[in-house]
């Protein structure tokens, strides 16, 4: 499939049924900087577990077999829909970071995308530290974004579940700071476990072909 945010708005199911779609890469391909043993928790545990949740809370009911977006902006907010919303979500959240991350992520950003970064912050470096301040100060469990708002890129956090498609920004990009991320390798050095994502896997290519106008 192409590598773009398209892919997304589509899970994989099964009939109605959603299932846990395949990594990108092998669960060892991000060594050193994310362990294939942190790598099979956070994929194989945690993110499975949305997916059987999900499987379990829209069986008979209208939201079966309806694309993760469609669920995320029908049940965003609403306090009765919140189980649905957080599962939904938190599967749509995993596929994106997936993606984000590639072995052969960092470097430079392509052209296009380098572009509109130093327009927006200056340097892919302020980016950069722009995007890691986003995700060490993140509360809590969430994530940090670079994030599209019309022709400008920028930087977001979200709590838990959210992410910048409740609030009509375009992900581009994201860093997973829920603790099951990276406390196996990094224990409480969420910094570092940020630095080496961003220095090393991050990956621009996804980022740019999520960009649009």
């Amino acid at each position: 499939m192409s590598n773009s945010l398209e892919n997304f708005s589509k899970p994989a199911q099964s009939g109605d049924t959603y299932v846990l779609a395949p990594l990108p890469y092998a669960d060892s391909a991000l060594e050193p900087v994310i362990s294939a043993h942190t790598l099979s928790f956070h994929y194989g545990k945690h993110h499975k577990a949305y997916v059987d949740n999900l499987n379990k809370l829209v069986a008979g009911t209208p939201f079966a077999g309806q694309s993760l977006e469609q669920i995320i902006a029908e049940t965003s907010g609403k306090a009765d829909k919140a189980g649905i919303f957080n599962n939904a979500a938190q599967i749509w959240n995993h596929m994106f970071y997936w993606h984000s991350l590639s072995p052969n992520g960092g470097g430079e950003p392509p052209s296009v995308l380098k572009q509109k970064i130093e327009a927006a912050f200056g340097s892919v470096d302020n980016c950069k530290q722009e995007l890691a301040n986003a995700a060490v100060t993140q509360f809590g469990s969430g994530w940090a974004w670079l994030a599209q708002d019309g022709d400008k890129l920028v930087i977001t956090k979200t709590t838990n579940a959210d992410s910048p498609l409740t609030g009509n920004l375009r992900p581009l990009l994201t860093v997973d700071v829920w603790e099951h991320a990276y406390y196996l390798d990094y224990q409480n050095r969420r910094p570092d476990y940020v630095k080496a994502v961003l220095d090393k896997l991050i990956n621009w290519e996804f980022a740019a072909a999520n960009l649009v106008g």
